[in-house]
């Protein structure tokens, strides 16, 4: 059995998104009602992809994110830790650069990307703050990042309700779908296992992004936050 315990130790994760790199894509499409290209419009659109920019998209995978980033201009990085993913993306598209890097210890420059996003990933990292950091440093001042990221309802009804299908009817799609079911018992932990909206704000703000704000999508089940990295002399806000 390939599954993650809650400590996100990433060779064990890595491992994990390595064994479903193939079927990643339809597992997820049909787990969320075929959502995650709207999810990734909103990304898109939060971070104010124009031409001549230069995107950092972490956590990627196969690149279907990254695909939804691109812009007639734009150069967009396709960065993840699972090889497996990786060699799926590669396979399927050009339009954007894979490359192998771990999102704590990211292998670019200061200030070398115009905007960084990730999407479905951060709470897979062991230390989010390390993450969220190493993206603060590769953007520019005055760049943007772009966070999108499971969460949960505001009221309880909707909690109750979304906490039930991630415990019962997540695992059951799964077992009918995917190669390896158990990853996907991890995912449905791991979502409830993590940061409210607030608290990922003030997570986010506690490493140094400025201008932090964010939204739910899909009465809360997705949240979307938006930062700015300060200019030399600014407080971050």
């Amino acid at each position: 059995m390939v599954r993650a315990d809650l400590d996100k130790e990433p060779t064990r994760v890595s491992s994990m998104f390595d064994h479903v790199a193939a079927g990643y894509d339809r597992t997820r499409s049909l787990l969320w009602l075929g959502r995650m290209g709207a999810w990734g419009g909103h990304v898109a659109k939060a971070a104010d992809i124009g031409p001549g920019l230069r995107v950092l998209d972490l956590a990627a995978g196969t690149g279907t994110s990254s695909l939804t980033l691109k812009r007639p201009g734009t150069e967009v990085v396709a960065c993840d830790f699972s090889l497996g993913m990786l060699k799926v993306g590669r396979s399927r598209t050009r339009a954007v650069t894979f490359l192998a890097g771990d999102a704590q210890r990211l292998p670019f420059a200061d200030d070398s990307f115009d905007v960084a996003t990730i999407s479905f990933g951060l709470r897979n990292i062991a230390v989010a703050e390390t993450a969220l950091s190493e993206m603060l440093r590769v953007v520019r001042p005055g760049g943007r990042l772009v966070v999108c990221e499971y969460s949960r309802p505001a009221g309880p009804l909707g909690q109750r309700l979304w906490f039930a299908y991630l415990k019962y009817q997540l695992p059951l799609i799964a077992r009918l779908v995917s190669t390896n079911p158990e990853a996907y018992t991890y995912l449905g932990e791991s979502i409830k296992a993590w940061s409210t909206p607030e608290q990922l704000a003030s997570r986010i703000s506690a490493v140094g992004w400025g201008s932090v704000a964010w939204r739910r999508l899909d009465g809360g089940v997705v949240a979307l936050h938006r930062a700015v990295k300060p200019v030399q002399g600014e407080i971050a806000e």
